[in-house]
């Protein structure tokens, strides 16, 4: 018989109804060994909880998250809130007994990652981050590739997300816009878990960064009439160093909320002397990958539903965000049972707190205009 995961969100909006609607379709997983049911929800706007009602295993709904950790019905604690309230919850998860899945970027600063990080080994609660991309299938093929050796000695790689929004003046502002709610790295914390969450399952941990940070809106509308600062960065282009197979490798990470054209793009590019990949959610079926030989290919795959976690959808179709969140959190169910096996698995606190590290030194880098040393 299958174990059952009983599940409490804290935070109702936009990640909090994704996560809803993933176990909804849980059933659509093939030979799953855990079965996941939302019991509990907070969120302090009444709105946002009361369209949880229609889902009938919720049993709790609460504006305290305390009264959500207190139930016993509750085993692992999904929370996505504003960055600066990540460290606080958190660590109440933590003391409260339950498993986490954390919204990334795990803190609003190095310091309250390493804390929550540190609050986490403790305690031996199983917890892990969210990123979801690396779980659609081209991802996963690019994670084959580089582990098949067909690279040949390594040249670069780029690893993207990219927004276009905000390229909008009159969008108005929200929490992801201000230091005090996102924190100083800005754009960084936002996207920055999506472009080095494989690179660091990889082994490709930057030794060194250059930054080149930006912010062009100074302010946005307020939603009432008036005007409000933006103080957070809106692009940020990250130049870093890797060692691979004892070759110090360039590795560009970009996020950018300003990227004309771009509507949640997430990319990656991996080139060698012998062969390379490329991938880019803006062709979810496409697969790019290049051969050397006398003469030269890249050649395009096309790709079909080739999740990680097989389900009842046709390997035709093309996959989309709630398929590779609900692979992410098949991911977090199946470590936690112990029977991920050799597939990707979710980001550790380890990788969250080195990702920190990265950003903190991108601040410095812009700063001072010059590199940053990691080792």
């Amino acid at each position: 018989m299958n174990s059952i995961l009983r599940v409490g969100i804290i935070g109702g909006g936009l990640m909090g109804r994704e996560a809803a609607s993933a176990f909804a379709r849980w059933f659509v997983l093939n030979n799953f060994p855990v079965q996941v049911e939302l019991v509990a929800v907070c969120d302090l706007q009444q709105s946002l909880l009361d369209w949880f009602r229609q889902i009938p295993s919720v049993k709790l709904l609460t504006q305290s998250h305390h009264e959500l950790l207190a139930s016993p019905e509750v085993d692992v604690v999904y929370v996505a809130v504003p960055h600066h309230l990540h460290e606080s919850i958190y660590l109440d998860v933590l003391k409260a007994g339950k498993d986490l899945l954390a919204e990334k970027p795990f803190g609003i600063d190095l310091a309250a990652a390493r804390r929550i990080g540190d609050a986490a080994a403790v305690s031996g609660r199983f917890v892990r981050c969210s990123s979801e991309f690396p779980f659609l299938p081209g991802p996963q093929r690019v994670v084959q590739f580089v582990q098949s050796g067909r690279l040949g000695k390594p040249l670069e790689i780029r690893s993207c997300f990219w927004h276009s929004s905000d390229l909008d003046p009159s969008k108005p502002v929200n929490w992801k816009r201000q230091v005090r709610s996102c924190g100083e790295i800005g754009v960084m914390g936002d996207l920055g878990m999506h472009v080095v969450h494989l690179p660091l399952r990889l082994g490709w941990n930057p030794i060194r960064v250059y930054a080149q940070l930006q912010k062009i809106y100074s302010e946005r509308p307020d939603g009432r009439g008036g005007m409000a600062p933006c103080d957070t960065w809106d692009n940020a282009m990250l130049h870093t160093d890797v060692v691979i197979d004892g070759l110090e490798t360039p590795m560009r990470l970009e996020t950018k909320r300003l990227a004309p054209g771009s509507t949640n793009t997430w990319s990656i590019e991996v080139l060698g002397t012998e062969g390379g990949i490329r991938y880019s959610t803006a062709e979810p079926k496409t697969l790019w990958v290049f051969d050397r030989q006398k003469e030269q290919w890249w050649n395009r795959t096309e790709l079909g539903f080739q999740t990680p976690f097989p389900t009842i959808t046709g390997g035709i179709f093309e996959p989309g965000f709630p398929d590779c969140f609900l692979q992410m959190w098949a991911a977090y169910a199946a470590e936690r049972a112990g029977v991920l096996g050799d597939r990707f698995g979710c980001v550790t606190p380890d990788e969250a707190v080195r990702s920190h590290q990265i950003f903190a030194a991108a601040l410095e880098s812009h700063q001072t205009h010059s590199a940053v040393s990691l080792t």
